[in-house]
């Protein structure tokens, strides 16, 4: 009986692209209510000096949750591509993608800690270590398709490659910006950043082939 639940659990590939796209909605969502002027900050603002200043400041705030409102975008756009090519789903693509939602939703308090502490190393090396278990959920999600047969006829071989090849290099490049930190946490942030506009940015003004 338990062989028969598994071939016939999990086989929505709607309710799952449903589930995900509630829960990177409400993720987005509290990203920017936690965006706020701290009370006593308040409290020092008497003048439209005072306040331009205080606004100046919140720019330690407004960084991460730009950075990883790109991150969830890009993650978000990620996992539909791999959705839309599966013929159906099954119970452990279901399962795999549900740890790839339970990491989306730890990314507020991530992204919270490094707002607090965007200096500390520690506080990056979480961020990154976030979005180092999404690459390795979203990888496995794929690889497990392709092997157990889940992937429409269209897609081929070499789609499959760069697929793979686009989670494994932006990792590549997370890990090499996080590393960065070493010297510098602020470089290795701006380096994140440019990664992530390079994934969500650059690739709509490629040349289009006439």
């Amino acid at each position: 009986m338990s062989t028969t639940y598994d071939r016939i659990a999990g086989q929505s590939v709607e309710r799952l692209c449903a589930l995900s796209d509630g829960i990177f909605a409400v993720a987005m969502t509290l990203l920017v209510l936690d965006l706020r002027v701290p009370p006593e900050v308040k409290a020092a603002v008497h003048s439209e000096y005072d306040l331009w200043i205080v606004l100046g400041s919140l720019w330690r705030e407004v960084v991460p949750y730009v950075m990883t409102f790109l991150t969830l975008s890009i993650f978000w756009n990620g996992q539909q591509v791999q959705l839309q090519q599966l013929k159906h789903s099954d119970r452990q693509i279901t399962w795999i993608h549900l740890g790839f939602l339970f990491s989306v939703t730890i990314l507020p308090f991530s992204t919270r800690l490094l707002a607090d502490f965007i200096l500390l190393r520690p506080a990056l090396l979480v961020y990154w270590s976030n979005i180092l278990m999404l690459g390795v959920w979203l990888f496995a999600g794929w690889r497990c398709a392709k092997g157990s047969g889940l992937l429409k006829s269209h897609v081929s071989a070499e789609e499959s490659r760069i697929i793979e090849r686009r989670i494994l290099v932006a990792q590549a490049l997370y890990a090499f910006g996080t590393a960065l930190c070493l010297f510098d946490t602020y470089v290795s942030i701006a380096f994140i950043a440019a990664v992530q506009l390079n994934y969500a940015i650059a690739p709509g003004f490629r040349k289009r082939p006439k």
